[in-house]
């Protein structure tokens, strides 16, 4: 039975997506590289594939792929570093262009974001006109290429997204349309043809339990009762994917998303075994994730250590403070606990440091904390660490950190995003 709609009349919402864009961000420095299969990524034997440019994904590569798997998969891929603070910078111009065309935005990632262009309408021209607008501009500033959908709702504005982009064939690269808009009234037409894993919440669990119910497309979904789709995937879960698989998404554009964690994690050439070496690596990552809380101006009071094992044992423990704290000296006191609670003799590959439960460090003290002190240490320590801030600002990132991060060629800081793609080379 199919559910009834809503009432959001009349949205005009794109979802405009970068393409490979953080290979097209390096190639506009390689350009001899073009037409090569090339990727983002570590190369050493624990890095990852960040991104793929669509000749590499002729091959099977794609981002998270083992880099080792994906020299095998195409021994002649060409790899390159990543640059996270250049592909935040090259975001930020894109998003200026966004927000040429309307106020309300909602990123999702570096590369891609949702605007609601209803108020433009006028002012610009149709949804699919104000597409090739923010297109044109993005590829004659910025030399680089995207893909837009467009839709009555983010749900489908996503997915037209999707459809608009090229493809990786064995055969070559074939070009996408660009822009691919799903016009009131054809929501259906458009959806229904499509596979049942295109829906947000299908990954390969509820993917294994629909296809047992002889579920491969959504509008094969769509035909299930609701109360069989609720039997085997949840309630919660089953009444989100049945009104997905009838086009009904009613959420708007979050101008102002409210960002939910700030991390940093890093996986090792080499595994780490004993406390003191997790513990210089604490303070690393500890840094750079108290870096960036005091450049969003605000503190953490709940804060998380990762650690995955050799084997890909994967644990975390938190632990919630009573005020936030936003320096690494705050951070790594209360997360040493938790990591010397931990036994690392089996070998650790990868350790993590994530901040949430964000708050204002510039609270009034209570009666209480200044009888603790702790929140008052926290206020010193704060102090000191904005003026290693603002030498960072003059000087470099790399002008100035912790002392048990630096090794014969200098400081090793955190590399925002350097999580994505693991390390560059083995350790000698």
């Amino acid at each position: 039975m199919r559910p009834a709609a809503p009432t959001v009349d009349g949205r005009t919402i794109l979802h405009v997506d970068m393409d490979a864009f953080y290979v097209s961000v390096e190639l506009r420095k390689r350009p001899d590289l073009r037409g090569q299969p090339v990727v983002v990524g570590g190369t050493g034997s624990r890095g990852v594939i960040a991104a793929a440019s669509y000749e590499a994904r002729r091959f099977g590569l794609h981002s998270a792929m083992p880099s080792t798997r994906a020299r095998r998969l195409c021994p002649h891929v060409v790899f390159l570093p990543g640059d996270h603070e250049l592909y935040a910078q090259v975001s930020a111009e894109v998003h200026e262009i966004f927000q040429s065309v309307t106020p309300f935005i909602e990123p999702l990632a570096l590369d891609e974001a949702f605007l609601d262009v209803t108020g433009a309408l006028r002012l610009f021209g149709s949804g699919v006109q104000i597409a090739h607008h923010v297109r044109d501009r993005v590829w004659s500033q910025l030399q680089l290429r995207c893909s837009v959908g467009v839709a009555p709702s983010k749900f489908l504005a996503k997915l037209a997204s999707v459809a608009a982009k090229p493809r990786a064939t064995p055969q070559g690269v074939v070009e996408g349309a660009g822009v691919w808009e799903v016009r009131p009234g054809e929501e259906l037409s458009f959806l229904h043809p499509l596979a049942v894993k295109s829906l947000w919440g299908v990954g390969p669990a509820t993917l294994e339990r629909l296809e047992r119910l002889g579920v491969r497309t959504v509008g094969d979904l769509a035909q299930l009762e609701e109360a069989a789709l609720v039997a085997a995937v949840g309630k919660a879960h089953g009444g989100h994917l049945h009104r997905l698989a009838w086009a009904i998404d009613d959420r708007s554009v979050e101008v102002d998303r409210a960002m939910r964690s700030i991390s940093h994690e890093e996986t090792f050439a080499t595994d780490r075994h004993s406390h003191d070496e997790l513990l210089r690596e604490l303070v690393r990552l500890s840094d750079g994730v108290a870096t960036r809380l005091r450049a969003q101006s605000t503190g953490a009071r709940t804060l998380t250590v990762k650690v995955r094992f050799s084997g890909f044992d994967t644990i975390t423990r938190s632990i919630t403070l009573p005020s936030p704290v936003a320096t690494a000296h705050g951070i790594v006191a209360a997360v040493e606990p938790l990591l010397h609670a931990i036994d690392p003799s089996a070998g650790v590959r990868l350790l993590g440091v994530s901040a949430s439960n964000f708050g204002d460090v510039t609270q009034q003290l209570t009666l209480d904390d200044l009888l603790a002190s702790a929140p008052a240490a926290e206020q010193e320590w704060h102090a000191a660490e904005e003026t290693i801030d603002a030498i960072r600002t003059r000087f470099g990132s790399s002008a100035i950190g912790p002392a048990s991060a630096v090794e014969a060629d200098g400081l090793r800081l955190v590399r925002r995003g350097s999580q994505q793609w693991g390390p560059e080379h083995d350790a000698t």
